[in-house]
């Protein structure tokens, strides 16, 4: 009979005998420090960061440590999270759990950093909770203890006000979160935004079931701005020639851009809900497009604590709609501006049906399918 283990020993720092350093197509890579685990708790796991290169996660300095070190699920959020944020111009935050975001905001006009984190926090506070929660400019020390007032398990940012850690640092004031780890990132510049700025060197490296290895350029976006939204055009011989006819405001297409910016660090299919600088819902990992709606449209409505409505909101898919259906479920719910790459060999009736639904549509130069 096999013996049961204890709460303590499940969680036990599982250690495993790797090498101080690595060298995978050609880039070595010097041991950070041993992992508190890797996915689970009985992976042994180890942190490399690539040797002589300063980078945003690789440079991180743990300002604060929990009961135990970093997890491999940990950093995974951690880098998930700067993925998003570094997009931003204005003060943004991303809420990042199991590797997908829960809620993501962007400064609008008047807001505080604490408006930005609430906002990201309560798209999906349910899910928020345990999460792993980024920002692209300092912490002040308003935001910090709201932070507090919930179960956070990282919070990772390039620098945090005077006063702030001394508030993540009183155990006795929020019991809750007396184990948070606290993480201030390297620079945010060092991470590639878009496909003109991917460097040599900056491949990602996919490891299979078997150790074979998939080593691929990064996903990356040429949308930097509302400047390269273009309307969805297409033909075919039911349709003729068809193109996007409903007008679409400079708002509508700040968070459309948003929108796509989240999607690319969601799992695919990926459909991400926005609207004036919030993520609504992020709908993730359903086989089909119109699945990956419903998800997103379902989970606004059982989890979503906000103030906005979906009357009004824009929606991004990573993938092409493959048929009207998907633009008809977002339509029904009340969106009335999508991005979404062009593909289909319906391409002209889906746009022919948004525009009698009233839905402006924008077609992408690029799937962003994350399969992580």
């Amino acid at each position: 009979m096999a013996k049961e283990l204890s709460r303590s020993t499940y969680l036990e720092k599982n250690v495993g005998d790797y090498p101080a350093t690595v060298e995978i197509a050609g880039k070595l890579y010097e041991k950070v420090e041993d992992l508190r685990y890797g996915t689970n708790p009985h992976q042994p796991a180890a942190f490399y960061r690539q040797a002589g290169v300063e980078s945003a996660i690789g440079s991180m300095q743990i300002l604060k440590n929990g009961k135990s070190g970093l997890s491999q699920t940990n950093l995974e959020d951690i880098s998930g999270a700067l993925n998003i944020v570094k997009y931003c111009d204005s003060a943004s935050c991303a809420v990042m759990k199991h590797v997908n975001p829960s809620g993501a905001a962007m400064g609008c006009e008047g807001e505080s950093l604490l408006d930005v984190y609430k906002k990201a926090r309560d798209a999906d506070s349910r899910a928020a909770f345990g999460s792993v929660v980024a920002f692209n400019v300092p912490v002040d020390c308003e935001t910090a203890k709201e932070i507090m007032s919930t179960f956070v398990e990282c919070v990772v940012a390039p620098d945090f006000a005077d006063g702030v850690l001394e508030i993540f640092n009183d155990g006795e004031t929020y019991k809750l979160n007396k184990h948070i780890r606290i993480i201030k990132c390297g620079d945010l510049a060092t991470l590639p935004r878009f496909r003109s700025e991917a460097a040599a060197g900056s491949d990602t490296i996919k490891v299979l079931a078997d150790g074979s290895l998939v080593i691929a350029a990064p996903l990356l976006t040429a949308i930097r701005s509302i400047d390269e939204l273009v309307p969805a055009s297409g033909s075919n011989s039911r349709c003729g020639e068809q193109v996007s006819n409903v007008p679409c405001s400079e708002a509508m297409k700040q968070d459309l851009v948003f929108s796509w910016h989240v999607n690319l660090s969601v799992r695919s299919n990926g459909v991400v809900i926005v609207a004036n600088g919030q993520t609504l819902s992020v709908g993730t990992g359903e086989q089909d497009r119109v699945g990956a709606i419903e998800q997103a449209i379902v989970k606004f409505k059982e989890k979503y604590t906000g103030t906005a409505t979906l009357e009004g909101a824009v929606m991004s898919s990573d993938g092409f709609f493959p048929f009207e259906d998907g633009v008809e479920v977002a339509a029904k719910a009340g969106i009335k501006a999508i991005i979404a790459p062009s593909g289909s060999l319906r391409d002209a009736d889906v746009i022919k049906r948004a525009n009698e639904l009233g839905v402006a549509l924008f077609h992408a130069p690029e799937r962003i399918f994350s399969h992580h």
